[in-house]
This record gives structure tokens, sequence and C-alpha cells, in this order.
């Protein structure tokens, strides 16, 4: 399985969601998360060879969402948007559940009070989990 990240600045222009599509087909990726979406709303939309889930966006602002090739959309349990910044999906896999956490932080100029908010919604999805053994890294921020 193949994955990849992308800050794909907006999907909100006109033909960007459709080139962004036509790219990933290029790589052969099996699962994209990507950033700054800028949609309203949560909901699935087929894009070519792929599912496009996507969620939280705000005035079109920021926004996650997840591409995932037809080929293993149906191991696609669980898809969460806990944020504009934070969300996850869990595929299942032939052994064990795949959890793919997809986070969009703060830039340093940003105020502190968003980077906390930031820091909290990443808490938030790890206590989704049952165990999860990178969570103490985070309280070090």
């Amino acid at each position: 399985m193949r994955f990849g990240t992308w800050n794909v600045r907006s999907l909100y222009r006109a033909g960007s969601f459709t080139a962004a599509a036509r790219e990933l087909a290029r790589y052969k990726l099996n699962l994209v998360g990507v950033q700054e979406v800028r949609w309203d709303r949560e909901g699935t939309v087929r894009a070519g060879d792929c599912n496009f889930f996507y969620g939280k966006g705000n005035d079109h602002q920021l926004g996650t969402g997840f591409f995932v090739h037809h080929r293993i959309v149906s191991s696609v349990k669980k898809v969460e948007f806990l944020s504009d910044r934070v969300s996850y999906i869990v595929l299942r896999g032939h052994r064990c559940n795949i959890i793919v956490l997809n986070v969009h932080a703060p830039s340093e100029v940003k105020s502190d009070d968003s980077k906390k908010q930031f820091l909290r919604g990443i808490r938030a999805g790890f206590s989704t989990f049952s165990y999860v053994p990178y969570e103490n890294s985070i309280r070090r921020f």
C-alpha cells in the first residue's frame, strides 16, 4: 500500500479538485491525506479512481481530507474529522487495523491559542484509540 500527504492549498478553486485527482493517479497512491481543502461541511465525493472523504472546513478555510483509491475503499472502517486541522481514518488490515492521523499544524506566526487548540485536537484524536504508544511525545511540545 502506498501512502502520501499533500497540502493542496485549496480545492475550492475551479478545476483544482479534478487536477488533484489526476495528479494522484499519476503517482499511483492508495491513500493520501490532504490539508487546506477549504470545503465546508463533511462528505464523500468520487474523484477518478478515488473516493474523497472531506470535512470540517470552516467558511472555506482549512479543512482536511483523504483520497482513498477504489481498490481499498472497502477496507475503510471509519473516517473522523476532529477539527478543521485534525482527522483520522481507520483501515481494516489483514492482522490489525491501520490508523492514519492527518494533521495540519499551525505555523509559528499563529497565535498561542490556535496552537493550544491544535494540540487539544491531537490529544482528542489519540484518546479515541485504545493503545497509542507515542502519546507521551505530544506532551513534550
